[in-house]
C-alpha cells in the first residue's frame, strides 16, 4: 500500500542509459494520491521512458523507483491490478463489441476485488464515464478515431486503477471529446481519488488538468510545479498594455504594480483598455526549454526550487 503521507510516486536519481548514450539524467519527483501530474517536453525529452520504467515495462539502469510501495522491476499481479494504462494505441479488437469487450476484461479484475481498495467499475456505468454509451453494442471496427481513443480510455480504467498511465490521452479528439476527456480526468481524480500522471503536447489542456507540471528537456527535469507557480518562475515578468488617445502601448516589466501607478501618475484618466499579462504556460515552457537546450538547465532547476520547496 501506499505510505501514510500519501505518496503514490517516488522517483529519485532516475537514470537510464542506452549503450553509450544517458536519456535520463537523475530524475527525481513524487506524486501524491489524487494529483493529476503532467509531463510535458520536446520529443526526446524522456518522457516515455520514465513511464514505462514506472509501469514496470522498462528496466532503469540506476536510481530508486517507489510506485504504490513496490519497485515497479518486482511488481506482482496484485500490484498491477491497481495501476490503469492508457497508451497511444491498443491491440485491434474489431471483432468485438464494445460492451462485451469491457466486461471481458473487468472480469480479470474479480479476483483481486477483496484485496483491492475498489472493485472494478460496472460496465454501463463506464461506457457512460467514458461517452460511449450509443455504441455499446456496436463493434470496435465501427468506432471512430476518437471513439476508439474513448474506449482506449475505459480499457485503462475498467479495475478503477489506484494510479493512472496515460500517453497522449486526447490524440484524435475533438473540443467537445477533450472537454468531456477533461472533466473525466477530474472525476477520478477529485471523487475516486486516483492519482493520474499523463503526457501531452497541449499546454492549453496540461494548464486545464495539472496540479502540477513536470517538464523535462535532455533527460533531465527543467521544472516542477503548478501552472502558476511556473508562469511566476519566469524572472516575475509581466506585459502591461494600454491605450492613450487611441495608441497602444505594451512594455514588458518585472515591477507591474509600479509601473502601472507611474502610468496613472503620468496619464491619469487619459488611460484606457489597460491589461497586466503574466508569462502564459507556452511562454513559461518554451522560455525553459530554451535555456535548457543552451546550457542553463541547472539554473532552471535552482530558480523553480526555490519557487516550489
Amino acid at each position: 500500500m501506499t505510505s501514510n503521507d500519501g505518496v503514490v510516486l517516488d522517483v529519485k536519481q532516475l537514470r537510464m542509459r542506452y549503450d553509450d548514450t544517458d536519456v535520463l539524467h537523475d530524475v527525481t519527483f513524487q506524486a501524491r494520491r489524487g494529483e493529476v501530474l503532467v509531463m510535458l517536453g520536446p520529443n526526446g525529452a524522456g518522457k516515455t521512458t520514465t513511464i514505462e520504467i514506472l509501469e514496470g515495462f522498462r528496466r532503469r539502469s540506476a536510481g530508486q523507483v517507489d510506485v504504490l510501495g513496490a519497485d515497479p522491476e518486482h511488481g506482482d499481479e496484485l500490484w498491477r491490478a491497481r495501476i490503469g494504462v492508457v497508451l497511444q494505441s491498443w491491440r485491434d479488437h474489431a471483432k468485438w463489441r464494445v460492451a462485451e469487450l469491457l466486461r471481458h476484461l473487468g472480469t480479470y479484475y474479480a479476483p483481486y476485488s477483496t484485496a483491492h481498495i475498489q472493485r472494478p467499475w460496472d460496465t454501463a456505468e463506464l461506457i457512460d464515464l467514458v461517452g460511449l454509451t450509443e455504441q455499446a453494442d456496436a463493434k470496435i471496427s465501427s468506432l471512430s478515431g476518437g471513439q476508439r481513443r474513448r474506449l482506449d480510455v475505459a480499457i485503462g480504467i475498467v479495475g478503477k486503477p489506484e494510479l493512472l498511465f496515460m500517453d497522449e490521452p486526447t490524440a484524435g479528439f475533438d473540443p467537445a471529446a477533450r472537454r468531456d476527456f477533461h472533466d473525466l480526468v477530474h472525476r477520478l481524480a477529485d471523487l475516486e481519488d486516483t492519482t493520474v500522471l499523463l503526457t501531452t503536447h497541449d499546454l492549453d489542456e496540461a494548464e486545464k488538468l495539472a496540479d502540477r507540471i513536470l517538464i523535462l528537456a535532455g533527460g533531465r527535469v527543467i521544472a516542477d510545479g503548478s501552472p502558476d507557480e511556473l508562469s511566476r518562475s519566469i524572472a516575475g515578468e509581466a506585459q502591461v498594455s494600454w491605450t492613450v488617445d487611441g495608441q497602444r502601448f505594451v512594455h514588458t516589466t518585472t515591477e507591474s504594480t509600479k509601473y502601472v501607478h507611474e502610468l496613472f501618475k503620468q496619464h491619469g484618466d487619459a488611460i484606457g483598455d489597460l491589461e497586466v499579462r503574466r508569462a502564459s504556460l507556452e511562454d513559461t515552457y518554451m522560455t525553459l526549454v530554451r535555456r535548457a537546450e543552451s546550457g542553463e538547465e541547472v539554473a532552471a532547476v535552482h530558480t523553480l526550487t526555490e519557487v516550489t520547496r
